[in-house]
């Protein structure tokens, strides 16, 4: 595999990723290029607790203005709190929320298996279960998720 391939079979990742979420409440575009903003500031915000703004900006390389606009959105679904920062109360620190709203936990409950089933055209039990194993490796190596990995459901 080389660079090229690699960033395709990212973008191939991301399209199944996008597959997999439930529909968006309201009958919104499905996950139209703001809402996939929102995902990444939420990740990173879950790989980095009480975080400021500033500091998802450089760590994702999104513009300030999009990122306040995620934080908003997220605070506003009520998964982050927000907090002055106690070092510089200029700063704001962001966190996820202590408990998971029923849109968060409904989204984190949405298993893969239906997507990948429109991706190959196919329902096979041990191709799912080949894909979803190598999936697993990916994502323990690269995301340093547990034992169940990200199919663990």
């Amino acid at each position: 595999m080389n660079g090229v391939e690699l960033f395709l079979l990212g973008r191939a990742l991301m399209k199944l990723g996008e597959d997999a979420l439930p529909e968006p409440p309201g009958g919104a575009d499905r996950y139209a290029g703001s809402t996939r903003l929102v995902l990444i500031v939420a990740s990173d915000i879950a790989a980095h607790p009480d975080t400021a703004i500033s500091e998802i900006v450089t760590r994702t390389s999104l513009p300030q203005s999009q990122v306040s606009a995620a934080v908003a959105r997220l605070k506003e679904a009520g998964s982050v709190l927000t907090a002055p920062d106690p070092s510089d109360r200029r700063r704001v620190l962001v966190r996820q929320a202590d408990e998971v709203s029923e849109r968060v936990a409904q989204v984190r409950a949405t298993g893969i298996d239906q997507a990948l089933v429109a991706a190959f055209g196919t329902d096979d039990a041990e191709r799912l279960l080949e894909v979803k194993a190598a999936l697993d490796v990916l994502a323990r190596h690269l995301m340093g998720t547990g034992p169940q990995g990200i199919t663990g459901r």
